[in-house]
C-alpha cells in the first residue's frame, strides 16, 4: 500500500507566505494525529556546523514551535553531539553554535537540548533485534520524549549517497557510541605520529583501555567499549575513527537506528524534508558547496522511508544548476547523487528500509 507524501511548491504570495504554507503543510499532513496535550516533542534538527550556511532557516522550524504550542504541547529543539571533534561534538560547543546559526530561543521560541547530554554519554539502549544489531543506543531525550517530529535537510552524503529522514534520525539521534558502532566495528585507531603522549585520553578512559607507553597512547581494544570519548577528548586529534565498515553495512546500520528511534514513537512522530539548497555533503561540513538543483519544496510524511524516496525522485527530476559541482548525470531524470558519489548506491538504505518494515518505497505525492 502506498504511503501518502505532501508536498509543497515555494510559490507565494501575499495572501500566504511560505512560513504559513509550512503551516497549511504540516496540518494537512496529519501534525494533529500524533500530538496530545502536554506531550514533550521533540523537534529533531541539524543545527549545521559553524561556517555552514546550508541548513534549515530557524523561523520555519518557529512556525512548527507555534504550531505545536498551540496544541498545548511542550516542544523542544533537540540533536545528539557528534563523533568527530568539530563544533558541535560537546554540548556547550553544540549550543553555542546552534545560538550563532540563528537558533536561539528568542528565534525559535523554544528551548534548546541536547540529546545525548554534555558529551555524548547520556543514552538509552533501545532493544531492535536486527541483523546487525540486538541494541541501539540513542540520546536520551529523544527516546523519553513523548512525540517526535523530524525536520531534516535534504541534501547529498559522503557515505549514504544522500541525507533525508532516515540520516537525521538514524545517525543524527544516535549517542557517540552509537555513532561508533555505525560507523565502526572495531575500536578507535591512534594515529601515532600525532600522538605526544599527553595523557589526555587515559584520565578520560572509563574503561582504563588507554594507557602511555613510551611516550605513546595505546589502546587494549579487548576493554574498549566504542564510546568514542577518547576522539573528542585527544587535542591532537591522534585518535580517529576507523573507516572500516562497507558503505552498504554503513547504511543497514543507519536504518536500524532509526527503527531504534522510532521504536514506541512509531504513531507519534511525523518527518519533514526541506529540498532546499541541496549542498553536495552533508551539513556536518564547516561549509557548503554550491547547490546541485534548484529549490523545490517541502515534504512532510509519517513515512519515513516513503520521504526520502519521494525527495530523491524529485530532485532526479531536476536539471543540474550550472556551475554546481555535477558534471556527469546532470539532464533532468538522470541520477544526481551518482553524479556526484558514483561508488555509493543510495538505494541500499531505502531498499533494507522497507525490508524491516520501516515504512514502504511507495507513495502518493500529493500537492497542497
Amino acid at each position: 500500500m502506498a504511503s501518502n507524501v505532501y508536498f509543497m511548491d515555494l510559490r507565494a504570495s501575499f495572501k500566504e507566505n511560505l512560513i504559513q504554507k509550512l503551516g497549511r503543510l504540516v496540518q494537512t499532513a496529519g501534525i494533529g494525529k500524533i500530538i496530545d496535550k502536554r506531550d514533550l516533542v521533540a523537534i529533531k534538527l541539524h543545527f549545521g556546523e559553524k561556517g555552514n550556511a546550508a541548513f534549515i532557516r530557524p523561523l520555519f522550524v518557529r512556525k512548527m514551535v507555534e504550531i505545536i504550542r498551540s496544541m498545548e504541547a511542550n516542544p523542544f529543539l533537540t540533536d545528539a553531539n557528534t563523533l568527530y571533534a568539530g563544533t558541535r561534538s560537546d554540548a556547550p560547543s553544540h549550543l553555542t553554535t546552534a545560538i550563532q546559526n540563528g537558533f536561539a530561543y528568542a528565534v525559535v521560541d523554544a528551548p534548546l537540548v541536547i540529546a545525548d547530554g554534555l558529551r555524548g554519554k547520556s543514552e538509552c539502549a533501545v532493544s531492535i533485534n536486527q541483523k546487525h544489531f540486538k541494541n541501539v543506543y540513542i540520546g536520551a531525550e529523544i527516546v523519553q520524549a513523548d512525540a517526535l517530529i523530524s525536520m531534516a535537510h535534504f541534501k547529498g552524503h559522503e557515505l549514504s549517497g544522500f541525507g533525508g529522514t532516515i540520516k537525521n534520525l538514524g545517525m543524527g539521534s544516535a549517542s557517540r557510541k552509537g555513532k561508533l558502532a555505525q560507523h565502526s566495528t572495531l575500536s578507535p585507531e591512534i594515529k601515532r605520529k600525532k600522538c605526544i603522549g599527553c595523557g589526555e585520553c587515559v584520565m578520560h578512559c572509563s574503561q582504563q583501555a588507554l594507557s602511555v607507553v613510551e611516550k605513546k597512547a595505546v589502546l587494549d581494544a579487548k576493554k574498549c567499549i566504542g564510546c568514542g570519548e577518547c576522539i573528542l577528548i585527544c587535542p591532537q586529534e591522534a585518535i580517529q575513527v576507523q573507516w572500516n565498515q562497507s558503505i552498504p553495512t554503513f547504511m543497514e546500520n543507519m536504518v536500524e537506528y532509526t527503527l531504534g528511534v522510532l521504536k514506541g514513537k512509531e504513531s507519534k512522530s511525523l518527518f519533514v524534508n526541506f529540498i532546499t539548497h541541496v549542498s553536495p555533503a552533508c551539513d556536518c561540513y564547516g561549509h557548503n558547496d554550491a547547490p546541485i538543483v534548484r529549490d523545490i519544496g517541502v515534504l512532510a510524511s509519517h513515512d519515513p522511508v516513503a520521504i526520502d524516496q519521494a525527495s530523491v525522485d524529485l530532485v532526479n527530476q531536476e536539471s543540474a544548476n550550472p556551475g554546481s559541482c555535477l558534471t556527469v548525470n546532470t539532464q533532468a531524470g538522470e541520477d544526481k547523487f551518482r553524479g556526484i558519489y558514483p561508488k555509493i548506491d543510495w538505494t541500499i538504505q531505502l531498499a533494507y528500509a522497507e525490508e524491516i518494515g520501516l515504512g514502504t518505497r511507495t507513495y502518493d505525492l500529493i500537492k497542497i
